[in-house]
């Protein structure tokens, strides 16, 4: 044997050995302990010993049907629980479900108190859907345990069923398994949520709700509940929100409101959110997580000043925040605010401020967010080129780096009426990546700014044909034949199915309301308006929810809107274009 072959037998060696040293090493403690101090003797012997040596081995060599045998077969004569515990996982390795569970049967018996050993037969039993004889494991399991561990394994339960096939199934096996614990005040808290969340695995969104009423009636300051109830709001199941509403109209932990404005923002409820983080900045000041979700829904607002305060606090509170003395990576969190204040300080031309901040995020995986925002500066102190170098030169830690520059290029130029220049970037990309829907969308809205409106089009039915869930591109196409005053019978089908994908999204409530709009029906497009412009004060929906007003003879309310929206954006294309066309001015 060369000596790289009698060096792989040697290290096979001295793994199996490592996997014996604590057995061997009961066995040398047994024989020099004093009387007093000396532990259980090991069953380890000559036999015992050559029969583990060969089984591991034998598992390091592939052949885990010898190496099964072998060990399990030395777990019965030595009646150690870790060898029938390696017995199980070899099987489970092997995908040798019936083996592990022999092994797991054989531990339970030669160990009826173990906890290990009834995990692993209950685990096992679920795996092999062999749901009949899984309800006295359980029950065994819970039952030797105190009851503080034993709410601790019941909040598991669901986790053990994640897999069942028959989740329906599952959710009424666990709610015979815990009769007893259902009716324990000790317990009945957890077990009716554990039921729960099987109810709503099982897709039974009302039983769910119903479980989480149990476990409150039970215990009225418990949050599992209220948790539960949180991941059953849908608009099909009104009674989960108020009954989530109707608890934190009292006294509520940070995170679970935190939870529910996480569920609201989702949502795109971004007005109920921003209430939300009020209540939670008031009740919970310490709290830096509010602070930083209610600094950035006032930034969406434009409300500056009370954004630059939320955010300021947040950093305060957030031990993560970072100085440009500090070399620790920039937390989340900070690497968020430092951006939107960065943003903020470059919307009123401070541009040394923006910078500033930029300098204090140390994240390489945020390397192009901060490019994004300093090539920004450079564009609007008149530097493109140095801009676009900036965003070239970013690191591509990751597959999708390159993608991600494009993007940011393209934004850059986009957003600097370079339209012809962004254009051709994409045009070279898409050579790369010609299915990426976000690049072809991309390029339709640029073909449309370059006054292409056919091969506009085009590109959207392209789009949907291939992505037919990019919701964007029915809103995109839907709206350009509202804006032309064209097709609105294939107008209002397109919006009508961007709704189906995000029906909260306020820019595709704000297409919907165009299209009424042209087709006469201007109440309905105020209110479609009014309700889009609540959720996001933004000052294209403004511009146009000023035009219907005007159209309605409602001057007064049109050109207060129109106000409002010159002080969230007063540079915007769609708002300047609006209010001359209608005042007559030039």
């Amino acid at each position: 044997m060369d000596y790289y072959g009698r060096m792989f037998k040697t290290f096979r060696f001295l793994v199996a050995w490592a996997l014996l040293a604590t057995l061997v090493g009961q066995h040398a403690l047994a024989a020099t302990a004093t009387p007093e101090d000396a532990p259980a003797n090991s069953n380890l012997n000559r036999d015992l010993f050559y029969e583990l040596l060969v089984g591991e081995l034998s598992a390091q060599s592939g052949d885990t049907a010898a190496a099964y045998a072998l060990l399990l077969d030395a777990a019965r004569k030595s009646k150690e629980p870790r060898l029938y515990q390696r017995a199980v996982e070899l099987a489970l390795g092997a995908r040798s479900g019936e083996s592990a569970l022999e092994a797991a049967r054989a531990w339970n018996s030669a160990f009826p108190t173990s906890q290990d050993a009834n995990r692993y037969l209950v685990q096992i039993l679920i795996g092999l859907n062999r749901s009949a004889e899984i309800q006295e494991p359980i029950k065994r399991h819970l039952a030797l345990l105190p009851p503080a561990e034993r709410i601790a394994v019941i909040h598991l339960l669901p986790r053990y069923f994640a897999r069942a096939s028959d989740k329906a199934q599952a959710a009424k096996l666990v709610e015979r398994t815990l009769a007893n614990e259902l009716k324990d005040s000790a317990t009945a808290t957890a077990a009716w949520y554990a039921v729960g969340v099987l109810r709503m695995q099982a897709g039974d969104s009302a039983g769910a709700l119903e479980a989480a009423r149990q476990a409150a009636a039970l215990n009225t300051k418990a949050e599992e509940p209220v948790y539960l109830a949180l991941n059953l709001i849908n608009p099909k199941l009104p009674e989960a929100e108020k009954y989530v509403r109707n608890f934190l109209s009292g006294p509520a932990s940070a995170e679970l409101r935190m939870n529910y404005i996480r569920q609201l923002l989702e949502a795109q409820r971004y007005g109920d959110a921003y209430a939300q983080t009020k209540v939670l900045t008031h009740d919970w000041p310490a709290f830096p997580d509010g602070w930083l979700v209610q600094g950035t829904l006032e930034f969406q607002n434009q409300a500056i000043d009370q954004a630059q305060t939320s955010l300021n606090t947040f950093l305060s509170l957030n031990p993560s925040s970072g100085t440009d003395a500090q070399a620790e990576e920039t937390g989340r969190g900070s690497v968020q605010a430092y951006l939107l204040l960065a943003q903020i300080a470059e919307q009123a031309q401070r541009f040394d401020e923006a910078q500033a901040y930029l300098l204090r995020i140390k994240s390489p995986k945020d390397a192009l967010r901060v490019a994004v925002h300093q090539s920004a500066i450079l564009a609007r102190l008149g530097k493109m080129d140095e801009a676009r170098a900036v965003i070239r030169s970013v690191p591509e830690l990751q597959s999708d780096d390159a993608r991600a520059k494009v993007s940011a290029e393209v934004q850059l130029l986009r957003e600097n009426k370079k339209f012809q220049a962004a254009y051709d970037v994409l045009v070279a990309a898409l050579n790369q990546y010609p299915l990426d829907g976000d690049l072809l969308y991309d390029q339709a809205m640029l073909a449309e700014k370059l006054g292409r409106i056919d091969e506009m089009e085009m590109l959207l039915r392209r789009l949907i044909v291939a992505k037919p869930d990019y919701h964007h591109a029915y809103n995109a196409l839907g709206f350009s034949f509202a804006e032309r005053n064209v097709h609105l019978a294939e107008a209002r089908e397109l919006i009508a199915k961007a709704l189906e994908m995000a029906p909260n999204d306020p820019f595709i409530v704000d297409s919907m309301a165009w299209v009424e709009f042209r087709a006469g029906n201007a109440a309905q497009a105020l209110k479609l308006l009014q309700s889009a412009f609540q959720a996001r004060p933004d000052p294209e929906i403004a511009a146009h929810m000023g035009e219907v007003f005007w159209s309605l003879g409602q001057r007064e309310q049109a050109i207060d809107i129109w106000k409002q929206a010159a002080q969230l954006s007063p540079d915007n294309e769609t708002l300047l274009e609006t209010t001359r066309r209608l005042q007559g001015k030039p």
